[in-house]
Formats: C-alpha cells, sequence, structure tokens
C-alpha cells in the first residue's frame, strides 16, 4: 500500500515538474513535427522522472524498460497532437477551447499513470 501511494504521488509531483517547472520554449515550439527534438526532449524529461519514480519503489529492469518506452510513446504523441489542435488557439480568443485542449492533454497524461499502475499491479507489484 506505502508503493502505491509513492507511486501515485511521485507521478503527480513528476508530471507537474517536467510539464511546467522543466519545459522550456524550444520543447514547447519542436512538438509541432516529428522532425524536432524539443518535443522528444520534453517526452525524455518525463521518462526519467518516472524512472526515478519506479526506481524508488524498486520495479524490476525489465518491466521498467517497458513501462518507459510506451510512457515516452504516448507522451509525445499526446503533445503532438495536442500542439496540432490546439494551434493557434489562445486562452484570450478562444478560452473554452484552449482549456478544453489543455485538460484533455492532462487527462491523457494522467490516465497514462493509472494505466502504469496498473501494469505494475498485474505483474504482482
Amino acid at each position: 500500500m506505502q508503493n502505491l501511494f509513492i507511486l501515485l504521488i511521485g507521478l503527480q509531483v513528476k508530471h507537474f515538474a517536467a510539464d511546467y517547472l522543466l519545459q522550456t520554449k524550444w520543447m514547447i515550439s519542436g512538438k509541432r513535427s516529428f522532425l524536432a527534438l524539443g518535443g522528444y526532449a520534453h517526452a525524455a524529461v518525463h521518462v526519467v522522472g518516472t524512472a526515478i519514480v519506479l526506481l524508488i519503489v524498486g520495479v524490476s529492469p525489465g518491466l521498467m524498460l517497458a513501462i518507459l518506452l510506451a510512457e515516452f510513446i504516448a507522451h509525445y504523441l499526446f503533445d503532438y497532437a495536442k500542439a496540432h489542435y490546439g494551434a493557434g488557439i489562445s486562452s484570450a480568443d478562444a478560452p473554452r477551447r484552449y482549456w478544453a485542449a489543455h485538460g484533455l492533454d492532462q487527462l491523457l497524461h494522467h490516465l497514462t499513470y493509472v494505466a502504469i499502475i496498473y501494469t505494475l499491479l498485474r505483474n504482482g507489484f
């Protein structure tokens, strides 16, 4: 039970840090193209944070690698989709659409953490 709370809190804190404190303009601008490195760097920051949380709770290396790869791909694709859907939308001009896109993006990321925890529980964690 303690590890479950460490996972829940750790992944939430990691998400806040990676999305709001450590994300740079270069990362944000790189999310619109598969050829730009910024979006990949941002997803990598998330994966490093998740790796730290998974190490703390003692996840096996093989399972951890699979989870990190899945998170990297999912995170990058969610952000890529949001960058295209939200292109040119500002909170001032279209607040409902802007916040709906932002909220959907965050929901998808947090459901990824639910999937990570579910995967760990299904694998005897």
